[in-house]
């Protein structure tokens, strides 16, 4: 909802705390059979996609976000082939993932299709790879999708989901990650949006203690800001088939492809844990 003034303000009411954007115009409106999706120009965030009355994705700070959900688990994993994203319909995340040229299939899996179709027209930057050979869209749904598919079938997981409500309820469960532990390699990573660790470390304490639950042997979280959504700062949740030690720092060092904020140096630095955040029960 944009007010008189032209400003469109998301209130996080159990957190007492908002965010606002000034705006210039909205662009498009939509409801899907899952979603309602509103596209806006902003006056310094660019444009701006709100999805049931949450800010998604902006102009101004997306490479943020897209950037820590992909490159830190890519130099984690030894050798990351095969690649699925659940979710990611606004595409950047596709994009940040076909940068590595060692991957040799990316597929991204998105229920509602619109995400795409109005990311494609308002924000063609993140969707630049969508026409990559190494690429496949699928507008399906992602859990359906891993319950399906063959064991050993991926090296990475990508869960680039909105907030475990609505149709994205479901990847938040034992029952989605054992699936998902049961498609990845011997390697396999499984990777997760694990909301702000300031206003809900307590469902990222349930998430470790989930993907533990379903066979995964090591979790950690990372962190870094995101100015758009609650509180600022956000995290990332890593699961492994095998013990997350250390990255390929000197692949990370020498990415032959150029970045906006992640570097060798941010991937050794976002996985620092803040010390409220040791309390919680979230180490093996």
């Amino acid at each position: 909802m944009v007010n008189d003034s032209g400003w469109f303000t998301e209130i996080y009411p159990q957190h007492g705390s908002a965010f606002s954007f000034k705006v210039i115009e909205k662009l498009a409106e939509e409801q899907t059979p899952f979603q309602r999706i509103e596209i806006f120009e902003t006056e310094w965030f660019g444009t701006l996609m709100v999805i049931d009355g949450c800010t998604m994705v902006s102009d101004r700070d997306n490479f943020l976000y897209h950037e820590m959900m992909t490159h830190p688990a890519l130099y984690t994993h030894p050798r990351p082939e095969r690649v699925w994203i659940i979710g990611g319909g606004d595409c950047g995340s596709l994009k940040e993932v076909l940068k590595h040229p060692d991957v040799k299939k990316a597929v991204q899996i998105e229920i509602d299709e619109r995400v795409t179709r109005l990311a494609e027209q308002y924000f063609p930057e993140l969707c630049a790879s969508n026409g990559d050979p190494r690429a496949e869209l699928l507008f399906i749904d992602g859990i359906q999708w891993v319950k399906d598919a063959a064991a050993d079938s991926v090296d990475l997981i990508i869960v680039d989901s909105t907030d475990p409500v609505g149709p994205a309820e479901g990847l938040f469960n034992e029952a989605f990650y054992r699936e998902c532990f049961r498609c990845l390699g011997a390697h396999g990573i499984l990777v997760q949006q694990s909301e702000s660790p300031l206003f809900h470390a307590g469902l990222i304490e349930a998430m470790h203690q989930t993907m533990r639950g379903a066979g995964f042997a090591d979790t950690r979280s990372l962190f870094f800001p995101q100015c758009i959504y609650p509180s600022g700062w956000w995290s990332a949740t890593l699961a492994g088939k095998t013990v997350l030690a250390g990255f390929r720092e000197a692949d990370a060092r020498a990415k032959p492809f150029e970045t906006a904020y992640y570097n060798a140096e941010i991937h050794r630095a976002a996985f620092a844990a803040p010390e409220f955040f040791r309390a919680l029960a979230v180490n093996p």
